[in-house]
């Protein structure tokens, strides 16, 4: 195959009429795809280091909830243990009050008690020595002797 100079002009004519076209039709849409694309990307990129500071930013808030919230728990926990000991010392007060109450109680009705048997005692005392003075009296006359007796039991009791 041989070339001569009307083939080779008409070749550079041909590659220049495509290059001409190319860049008058094609080249303009095909730089701005490419640069919409490079927008798209850069965009994309400054939105993903956004959201990374975004993420850092939340993730510090909240350890800071979460240590805020660890101090709150561990305060509520200790007011709930000094609460809980304040609880046991005032029931502790107060067994000790009713421990006091019941036992001046008891301490009141066993002196009754206590007064109560010695009275009905002093009555079976009385009773007896009325009894004993009775069958003395019948089988002895002298009352003189026997009524000093028996003032002197009265007087005892």
């Amino acid at each position: 195959m041989t070339i001569n100079v009307t083939q080779l002009l008409s070749q550079v004519v041909m590659f220049a009429a495509f290059v001409w076209f190319c860049a008058r039709f094609i080249w303009p849409p095909l730089m701005r795809a490419i640069e919409n694309r490079q927008k798209q990307v850069a965009e994309g990129l400054a939105a993903a280091e956004k959201g990374r500071q975004s993420l850092e930013s939340s993730a510090r808030q909240a350890e800071q909830t979460v240590a805020e919230a660890r101090s709150r728990a561990a305060e509520i926990v200790g007011q709930a243990e000094r609460r809980a000991v304040q609880i046991v010392e005032e029931a502790r007060t107060a067994a000790k009050e009713e421990g006091s109450r019941e036992k001046a109680a008891a301490k009141a009705e066993i002196a009754q008690a206590y007064t109560r048997a010695r009275e009905e005692l002093r009555g079976h005392v009385a009773a007896l020595a009325v009894a004993g003075a009775e069958k003395i009296l019948r089988r002895e006359v002298d009352a003189r002797t026997h009524g000093d007796l028996l003032a002197d039991i009265q007087q005892q009791l």
